[in-house]
């Protein structure tokens, strides 16, 4: 009895063996063994544009130290630092009266000589006396005329004015300083708008011109696109970087950008249309790109396609694949040419 039941069990266990085996996929139907699961993409026409892209330094549109000509003690200061100040604005007074002294000298002495051609006006003209002594007087007003303009200069010398709007620096002068010419007095910078100045090598020279649109992006400022055109291409490529340089005018009218910044920029040369697919769906095969296209009986097709412009993830196709056609941008890895394909939903893909 015992040795029936441990035959039934050896028996039982053989059938379960048997089962499992007969159940591993290469037992399984060869419908169920050769249909791949993939993800698809549906090729469209899209925006695409043509970029170089490059490091740039942000200058000053207008930039000037200020500093006086003349030497003299200062006498009041009109700014503080970082103030925005507007075209001639005083910003300092040198000691002048000296020079307040010779200019009402000269003045006093033109209107002197001014009167006395009024005085004897009449008696030239009644020829009392010689139309020398008029030719004289004249010659003695337009003296005094010069030396009031030459006293109102030296005046004006003494006041340091902005030679344009802008934002000062920082206050390099004290009350009492004695100044001389060439001294820094502080910085002043136009930043209303800004020249950001980038390389470009020089096989774009064809493509470079004036209004040629820019974007740029600092690290201070996280996701913020500044903005511009090109306004100017250098006359000369360097020799050694073989590269030109391209300037750009930004506008900065809260004056974030500063001089000296540095950035990264973004050249558009051109706007156009093309056919884009995710990089995920290019099979390099030594010096050539393949892809696999689902067919109207759902089977893949591998297709060889001429690429352009890569992207951000994206790759341009030039030919092989048109807009509409279903391309497998996942499950790769086992699909042969010709096999069925069970077609997920597209992901969702974005530039």
């Amino acid at each position: 009895m015992k040795k029936l039941l441990l035959l039934l069990v050896v028996i039982s266990i053989l059938l379960a063996v048997w089962w499992r085996l007969d159940r591993t996929p290469q037992a399984l139907s060869s419908a169920d063994q050769h249909i791949a699961e993939v993800v698809v993409y549906h090729a469209s026409i899209q925006p695409i544009r043509d970029e170089v892209e490059a490091l740039g330094s942000v200058s000053a549109n207008e930039a000037v130290i200020v500093t006086p000509i003349v030497s003299d003690l200062v006498t009041a200061i009109y700014f503080n630092d970082g103030d925005m100040v507007k075209a001639g604005q005083l910003l300092v007074q040198l000691n002048d009266a000296q020079q307040r002294a010779q200019l009402q000298q000269a003045q006093v002495q033109l209107a002197e000589s001014r009167r006395e051609l009024q005085r004897i006006q009449g008696l030239v003209d009644s020829h009392t006396i010689a139309a020398s002594e008029q030719d004289r007087l004249q010659t003695l007003i337009d003296s005094a005329l010069a030396q009031v303009a030459a006293a109102n200069a030296a005046v004006n010398e003494r006041q340091i004015r902005a030679p344009f709007a802008g934002r000062l620096g920082m206050r390099q002068i004290s009350l009492g300083s004695l100044v001389t010419p060439g001294m820094e007095i502080t910085t002043l910078d136009d930043i209303a708008t800004i020249k950001l100045d980038f390389p470009v090598p020089e096989r774009f020279i064809q493509q470079l011109q004036p209004g040629k649109l820019v974007e740029a992006s600092a690290v201070a400022y996280d996701n913020k696109v500044f903005n511009g055109e090109v306004i100017t291409i250098d006359s000369r490529v360097n020799p050694e970087t073989r590269a030109i340089t391209v300037r750009a005018k930004l506008p900065n009218p809260d004056a974030k950008l500063l001089p000296g910044m540095l950035m990264k920029v973004r050249l558009i040369k051109q706007d156009r249309q093309a056919i884009l697919l995710p990089e995920s769906a290019i099979v390099p095969v030594q010096q050539k790109h393949q892809v696999y296209v689902v067919t109207d009986k759902n089977t893949a097709s591998r297709r060889e396609v001429t690429i352009g412009q890569r992207t951000h993830g994206w790759v341009e196709i030039v030919d092989g694949v048109t807009a509409g056609e279903q391309v497998i941008v996942r499950g790769l890895m086992k699909v042969r040419e010709g096999q069925l394909l069970r077609v997920k939903s597209a992901e969702s893909f974005s530039q």
